[in-house]
C-alpha cells in the first residue's frame, strides 16, 4: 500500500483515541477549558452515563465569534506561548475540541463580556457547520451528543451507565479539590446531583472543599503538610495512620494545580507510610506540589495524566521526608472513626441481645416489652435486688452476699491505681491516668475529658519496634562474611547502578563490588537476614534503584525483621500489669512517634470523649 496523507477527519479520530477514552475524558477536557477561561461557576449535565449527552456551561471569558472556527481546528490554542516548557494552564495541546467533534455531535455556544450577542458553531463527525448567531449569557456552553456515534466500535469498550457516571464524578471531584474558589454542579437523569459550593482560596477554604469531596471525617483525622526543598513546595494534608482505606482511590496529587496520577508520587506516599500501615491499607492524602514549570514536563501523555520531573529523587525525598516529619511531629492521635464505631456498639439496639426500647423503632415500648416477655421492673428477673433475695419474702440479702459488703470500704479509682498525688497531673496528659486493666490485655485510662482504652500488646509492640529501628539505623548494620562470594549476573546498567550505591548498601550490611561488565560480587550480607536468597535480593535492589533511585528494599527487609522481633519481645496479652507499669507504657506511647498504630497497622488505642459518653446516657 502506498504512503498517503491521512484526511483531517481520520487524523482527529486517531487523536480522539488517545485523548477521548470515555465520557469522563470529555468532561475533563471541557471543564479544564472552562477553568482556563477564568470561570467561577461550572455546571455539568450528563445523560446515559455521558454517552447520550454531556453539557458543560461556564461563566468564563468566552470565545469571540471570529475565533470559534479556530477553536475546533486542530492544534489551535490561546494557552501556549512560544516556550513549550513554560506551561501554566491546564490545557495547551489544542486537540480536545476537534477530537471530540470527530467522534460525536458537538456544538459550542459562547459570548464574551464585550460581545453584543452570542455565536454558535457545530461539528458532527468531523463535518463543520457555519457560525451562526445565538442567544446566551456571558461564558461558554459546550454540548456533546451521541459520543462515539462516528466510531461505533469504541462503544463496545464502554462500561455500564453507572460505571461511566461514577468515573465522571471522580473526575469532577479531583478537579474541584484544586479549585476551591469555583462552584461545581454535576447533574443529570443518570445520577444524583453533586453540588460543591465555592469555599475560597484561603487555607480554611481549601480544607472545606476537601471535606466536601472526601467527607467531614478526613479533616478531623488529617495532618497538615508544608515543606520546601530546592524550589519545590509541598503542601496539603495526609491522614493519621489509624485512618486508612482498603485502596488508593482517595489519594489525590496535584502538580502546579493539575490533577495527576503519578507513579513516583504514589510510591513516595506508600514509602512514607510503610512503617505504620500494612500492605493492604492505604493512606488518605491530598498533596499539592508547586514548582517551576521548567523543571516538570507535563507533555508526556496526550491526556496530561502523567508528568515527568527533572529531578525525581528530589520530589520523592521531599514527599517521603515531609510526611514522615509531619507524622512524627503530630504527636499521638486516635482516629475519630474508632470512637464512632465504639459508640455505635454501645447504643441501644446495636447488639443482638439489646433490650428493645422506644429508640428501636417499635410500635410502642409497652408492646415491645410484652413481646419480649418483659413485665416491668417490679417482677423482672433483671431487677438488681432480686438477685439477693433470701427466699423468705422479707427482701433482705442472704448472709453470703452481705459478707461481701462487710469486708470494708471500697477504694476509689485513684487509690487503687496508686495515684492519689499524681492523678491530677496525669489527667492532663494525652493518654491520661491508668485506672484499670480489663481482660488482662486492655488498659483503661482517664483524661480530663475522655476515656481511653489501650491494647497493651499492640502498644508495646510499636514501642519495641521503634527502639529496635533506632538502634538498627543509628550505626552500621552487622554483617556476615560469605565463605565464597556470590556472583550475580545483571544487565550492565543495573550493575553500574548497584556499584554507585555500594557505600549506602554497606551501611546496611550488604557488601558488593563490580565483577566484570555485567555482574556484581556479594561478599557480605546483613547478619539479621540469616540465610537469604542473595540473587533475588540483589535483583530486587537493582529494580528499585532503577525505578526510584533508592535502596528501600534492603532497609524494608531489615525493618520487617525488627518488627517480628518486636512482636515476640513485647508485653503479651494476658499479662497483669501494675499501675506503675500501665502508666509508664502510656507515657512511652506519648513520647514515641507513630505509636497510634502497631506494626501491623492496627490502632493501639481508642479514645471516647466525655461528651460522647454523655450522649450515650442521654445527658446531651
Amino acid at each position: 500500500m502506498p504512503i498517503r496523507q491521512l484526511s483531517e477527519t481520520m487524523i482527529n479520530q486517531i487523536a480522539a483515541g488517545e485523548v477521548i477514552e470515555r465520557p469522563a475524558s470529555v468532561v475533563k477536557e471541557l471543564v479544564e477549558n472552562a477553568l482556563d477561561a477564568g470561570a467561577a461557576r461550572v455546571e455539568i449535565v450528563t445523560a446515559g452515563g455521558g454517552l447520550n449527552l454531556i453539557r458543560v456551561t461556564d461563566d468564563g471569558s468566552g470565545i469571540p465569534e471570529k475565533e470559534l472556527a479556530l477553536a475546533i481546528a486542530r492544534h489551535c490554542t490561546s494557552k501556549l506561548a512560544e516556550d513549550i516548557h513554560d506551561i501554566r494552564s491546564l490545557g495547551f495541546r489544542g486537540e480536545a475540541l476537534p477530537s471530540i467533534g470527530s467522534v460525536a455531535r458537538l456544538s459550542i455556544r459562547s459570548r464574551t463580556a464585550s460581545g453584543d450577542s452570542a455565536a454558535e458553531i457545530g461539528i458532527e463527525g468531523g463535518r463543520v457547520s457555519a457560525v451562526k448567531p445565538a442567544a446566551a449569557n456571558r461564558g461558554t456552553t459546550v454540548e456533546v451528543r451521541d459520543l462515539f456515534f462516528a466510531t461505533p466500535a469504541r462503544l463496545k469498550f464502554m462500561k455500564g451507565e453507572r460505571a461511566e457516571s461514577s468515573a465522571t464524578s471522580d473526575v469532577i471531584k479531583r478537579i474541584a479539590i484544586a479549585f476551591p474558589a469555583v462552584r461545581f454542579t454535576l447533574a443529570g437523569s443518570d445520577r444524583s446531583t453533586l453540588e460543591l459550593p465555592a469555599t475560597g482560596d484561603k487555607p480554611e477554604g481549601r480544607l472545606s472543599r476537601v471535606a466536601q469531596v472526601m467527607g467531614a471525617d478526613f479533616p478531623e483525622n488529617a495532618i497538615a503538610i508544608d515543606a520546601m526543598r530546592d524550589g519545590v513546595h509541598l503542601s496539603g494534608h495526609v491522614s493519621i495512620p489509624s485512618f486508612s482505606r482498603a485502596n488508593a482511590l482517595q489519594q489525590y496529587a496535584y502538580v502546579n494545580g493539575r490533577p495527576v496520577r503519578d507513579k513516583l508520587i504514589a510510591g513516595a506516599i506508600r514509602g512514607a507510610f510503610a512503617d505504620v500501615l500494612p500492605r493492604d491499607r492505604h493512606a488518605v492524602t491530598v498533596l499539592f506540589l508547586t514548582l517551576d514549570p521548567a523543571i516538570v514536563d507535563v507533555n508526556v501523555h496526550p491526556a496530561k495524566a502523567d508528568v515527568r520531573f527533572r529531578d525525581p529523587g528530589l520530589v520523592r525525598g521531599l514527599v517521603v521526608g515531609a510526611i514522615r516529619q509531619a507524622l512524627g511531629d503530630s504527636g499521638i492521635r486516635a482516629a475519630t472513626t474508632g470512637a464512632a464505631g465504639m459508640m455505635g456498639a454501645f447504643r441501644p439496639g446495636a447488639a443482638s441481645h439489646a433490650h428493645p426500647g422506644p429508640a428501636n423503632g417499635h410500635r410502642s415500648y409497652e408492646a415491645a416489652s410484652r413481646a419480649s416477655g418483659f413485665t416491668g421492673f417490679d417482677r423482672s428477673p433483671q431487677r438488681p435486688l432480686d438477685m439477693g433475695f433470701d427466699g423468705t419474702g422479707n427482701g433482705g440479702l442472704r448472709e453470703n452476699d452481705q459478707a461481701a459488703f462487710d469486708a470494708g470500704p471500697l477504694q476509689n479509682a485513684d487509690t487503687r491505681a496508686g495515684l492519689d498525688e499524681a492523678a491530677e497531673t496525669l489527667l492532663g496528659t494525652a493518654l491520661g491516668a491508668a485506672r484499670a486493666q480489663v481482660h488482662e490485655n486492655y488498659i483503661v485510662a482517664q483524661t480530663r475529658d475522655s476515656l481511653v482504652i489501650v491494647d497493651q500488646h499492640a502498644a508495646h509492640e510499636r514501642l519495641v519496634y521503634e527502639a529496635l529501628k533506632n538502634a538498627l539505623h543509628s550505626r552500621a548494620v552487622p554483617s556476615q562474611m560469605l565463605l565464597l562470594p556470590e556472583i550475580v549476573d545483571l544487565p550492565e546498567e543495573d550493575a553500574e547502578r548497584l556499584a554507585m550505591h555500594s557505600e549506602t548498601l554497606s551501611r546496611f550490611g550488604l557488601g558488593i563490588e563490580r565483577f566484570g561488565p555485567g555482574a556484581v560480587a556479594v561478599r557480605e550480607t546483613p547478619s539479621m537476614l540469616g540465610e537469604t536468597n542473595v540473587q533475588q535480593l540483589v535483583r530486587d535492589l537493582a529494580d528499585e534503584i532503577a525505578d526510584n533511585d533508592t535502596v528501600e528494599t534492603l532497609k524494608g527487609r531489615l525493618d520487617r525483621i525488627a518488627a517480628t522481633m518486636a512482636c515476640h519481645g513485647s508485653v503479651r496479652s494476658g499479662r497483669l500489669l501494675k499501675a506503675e507499669e500501665m502508666n509508664a507504657l502510656l507515657r512511652q506511647m506519648e513520647a514515641t512517634p507513630g505509636s497510634g498504630t502497631c506494626n501491623h497497622g492496627r490502632p493501639t488505642y481508642i479514645e471516647l470523649k466525655l461528651a460522647d459518653i454523655e450522649r450515650l446516657f442521654g445527658r446531651r
